[in-house]
């Protein structure tokens, strides 16, 4: 079942999308702003429909912040159809304009048509969004403002362990346990310096430290 994604800020227009495209068989997931699609993104849609004309973060601005980290077709839904919002689309990272009001049955097509020319090619990845952190678990790489943090191997299995289990708690002998291993021979007081060298570097890059600890306790992934 292929997924899509539609972020639009018009409640009447997501529902009608909605009922569309889960008629003719797709999981449909729905954005109401920027903030909510950046979350949604994570889910791993194969295709995004983007208004552009959305508050607080436009859609220019969420493709921008998206596109080097999703591979699938972005369609801007949009009622303006200048050349120069064309460009600026298409070097945002989009990949077709449909213009508002459109016949759904016209968009469904191009739907397909865009589905039909991503399976020849397609490449998915698993991405986190949070803030201004991304974080690329395919590529095993972490980055901040659209900059690359490097790490060394045993700080991004830390990272990986927490942010993918955001809000638990993880005391040092667990997080040694999984990433070094039950066979290995260490000491898990390694931990508190490894994340030393992970909250310096996400400091150095201005991100946001996202690595909590609980005193006594051991280290969380802030939500």
């Amino acid at each position: 079942m292929k997924k899509i994604l539609i972020i639009d800020d018009e409640d009447d227009l997501r529902k009608l999308l909605r009922d569309y495209f889960e008629v003719n068989g797709y999981f449909v997931l729905t954005a109401k702003d920027g903030n909510d699609a950046l979350r949604q993104v994570e889910k791993q849609p194969d295709i995004i429909l983007l208004d552009i004309n959305m508050p607080e973060i436009n859609g220019l601005d969420v493709c921008r912040k998206i596109r080097s980290f999703v591979s699938c077709p972005i369609l801007f839904l949009t009622a303006r159809v200048e050349d120069a919002d064309k460009i600026n689309g298409f070097q945002a990272g989009g990949d077709d304009y449909i213009q508002k009001p459109f016949s759904i049955h016209e968009l469904g097509a191009r739907v397909d048509a865009h589905l039909r020319r991503e399976i020849r090619n397609q490449k998915k990845s698993s991405v986190k969004f949070s803030d201004d952190l991304v974080i690329d678990y395919s590529e095993r790489a972490l980055y901040c403002n659209d900059i690359q943090i490097y790490l060394a191997k045993k700080e991004f299995d830390i990272i990986e362990l927490l942010s993918t289990h955001p809000g638990m708690v993880f005391d040092k002998e667990r997080i040694y346990e999984r990433v070094w291993g039950t066979d290995e021979e260490g000491d898990s007081s390694v931990i508190a310096e490894h994340i030393r060298r992970i909250r310096s570097k996400m400091k150095e890059h201005g991100c946001e430290n996202k690595v909590e600890t609980v005193w006594g306790v051991g280290y969380k992934w802030r939500k």
